[in-house]
This record gives structure tokens, sequence and C-alpha cells, in this order.
């Protein structure tokens, strides 16, 4: 019998071998020595993207008022969670969002809607901005600088393909957690809903952002079987959070996740999807706190800016100056 190394795991990833499931799983537990963890990682990173760091902004377009009862989300009506509510913002508002986008240096802007699924005047809507900004953004180039993106909740192929037509370029719908486990973060819906929507986007054409939300009670397994799952279905970009326990829900209480299991999380989904993109987003703030930075030596390629849904972040000018720090560049093309 083989026992699993960083070493070794690390070469085979390199040469383009998936790594097994007893590799997998030495890198995930406590077996194996975090920073030489860490390290491997890193170099994957730079093999396979580089040191240009990918970031994105969304502006907040709908919100509250959500029918699913995720027990993370303070938009859900289950919850008590104080936060501002309101329907779809008007275009102004979303041309504002892309050019403030467009003016801190990120290369991605999403158009994010809370809900289970756009009621199809919304969609019109959507998909009348996009294909406004979309012909304003660079008359005189195909570039997309910045791409536009949405995160608009449960699509079918004729939803997605008339979202393609209109311009935008990617779409975000994450699956949050393992098939096993989602059962106990959400029962408004199914794990099976949210793989049709992915399928979905990709039939339509459309690049796809999907990932998950750690600290909701989840072990390790369903950590490494979303990364399988989203390997799988060959999405583009794998962003990850990190939970941000906010009181009126149901996890107000949750135990944060140490900056070392976080770290070890993000460098996981580089080893078992070493080309995809990367992108950190909710909770690293507060959760990570000093060690923010780290992100990058983990195998993160990205991240998200200027803030979240109901969260702030932090100062955008602070996250810029630390990428300036650590020598990375950073673009507003899709990395």
């Amino acid at each position: 019998m083989i026992v699993p190394s960083i070493a070794n795991s690390l070469k085979s990833v390199l040469t383009g071998r998936p790594i097994s499931r007893p590799e997998i799983d030495f890198i995930a537990s406590e077996r194996a020595d975090l920073w030489e963890v860490l390290y491997g990682a890193n170099l994957l990173r730079r093999q396979f993207k580089g040191d240009t760091i990918g970031l994105c902004s969304i502006i907040n377009a709908k919100s509250g008022a959500c029918s699913e009862d995720c027990k993370f989300c303070a938009q859900s009506t289950h919850h008590s969670a104080k936060i501002k509510k309101y329907p779809l913002v008007n275009k102004a508002e979303i041309k504002k969002g892309y050019q403030r986008t467009k003016k801190i240096g990120a290369h991605g802007f999403s158009i994010v809607t809370s809900g289970n699924a756009l009621s199809e005047q919304d969609l019109d809507k959507i998909c009348a901005i996009t294909q406004e900004i979309s012909t304003i953004r660079n008359p005189q180039s195909s570039s997309r600088i910045p791409y536009l993106c949405g995160s608009l909740g449960r699509l079918t192929l004729a939803q997605a393909k008339k979202l393609k037509k209109a311009g935008l370029y990617k779409c975000h719908h994450n699956l949050e957690t393992s098939e096993r486990f989602f059962s106990q973060v959400c029962s408004t819906h199914s794990y099976q809903e949210r793989i049709d929507t992915i399928k979905n986007l990709q039939k339509a054409g459309l690049a796809v952002c999907s990932g998950g939300i750690f600290g909701l009670g989840e072990t390790w397994a369903d950590r490494i079987d979303l990364a399988l799952t989203l390997k799988k279905l060959d999405v583009d970009s794998v962003p990850l959070n990190f939970l941000i326990p906010v009181k009126g829900t149901t996890l107000q209480k949750a135990a944060p996740l140490t900056p070392r299991e976080i770290l070890r999380t993000i460098a996981l989904f580089r080893y078992i999807c070493p080309t995809k993109n990367i992108r950190i987003c909710a909770g690293r703030e507060k959760n990570l706190r000093d060690l923010q930075s780290w992100i990058f030596f983990a195998g993160a390629d990205g991240m998200m800016i200027g803030g979240y849904l109901t969260q702030p972040g932090r100062q955008t000018k602070d996250d810029i100056q630390m990428l300036k720090d650590l020598g990375l560049k950073f673009t507003q093309q899709d990395v």
C-alpha cells in the first residue's frame, strides 16, 4: 500500500493525473502538515493560473423576501435578520454599480437577486439592462472588461439562453455544500434543482461560477464531495465563502472556522480543481483576520471586493494594497 504524501500528490496534479480519494483524504486531514499542503497549493496556483489575481464585485439588486429556508441566509423570510429589503432596483442603480466596478479595477460585475427564481418580468428587465450595458462597455472591442455576470436563482434553459443573447457572459449558482449534507441546510428545494440550473447555464453557452459556503456544520467529507461534484460538472469558477453568523438566522451561534481550517479548505479545492478559477468571497475578513493574504498561498487566484450582499467587506484600497504588497498583479480580464 502506497502511503499518501503531499510531494506525490503534487507531482500527480502537475502532470495531469487526478489525485485519488485516499490522497484527497490525506490532504484534508491533520496528518498532512499544513505548511506543506499550502506550499504545494501555491505551486499549483502559479503553474496553472500564474500571479495574476482576478477581482469581481457585485450589486445586491433585489434584497430579502426570499421564500427559501437556507439556514445561513439573512434574506430568508424564515429568519428575522434585520436587513434592507427591496424589489429589483432600477437601471440607473445597476449601471452605477457597473461603473463603480470598472473604477475599482474589478474584472467582473455580477447582478445578484434574492429568491428561488425571478419573475419573467424581472428577468426581462435584467436582460434589457444587460443588453444596454454590454453594448456600451467597450463598443470597439469584443473584450469583456469588466464582464457581466448574474446570480439570479433557478433558471430554465430558455431563460439562460435569453440571458446569453442579452450579453451575459457568466452566471453564478452555488451548490453550497455536498448532496449528502444539503438537506440539513435547505429543505425548500433540492440539490438536483441546483445541478439542473448549472447544466442549463452550460447548455446555453454561459460560463458558470459555482461553489459553496463553509462553517455550516459540514464535515471534511462534505467539502471533498462538493469539490469533486464541481470538478465533475466542469464549472469555470469556484467561489468559496465562509460563514458570517448573522443574528436572526438559524446559524447565528455557529462556531467560526479557524484560519488554519479555512486555508486547508482553499488548498484542498486547488488540488482537486487545479485549473479552475478559485475565488474567495464572503467571510474572509471576519474569519481569516490577519491571515487574509494567505488565501493566495493556499491556492486562490481571485477574490470578491467591495462588499457582499448584506454584509460589508473592507475598503477596496486595502485589498488592492494587499495585492501590491504581495507582488501580485490584478486584471480586469477573466483569468
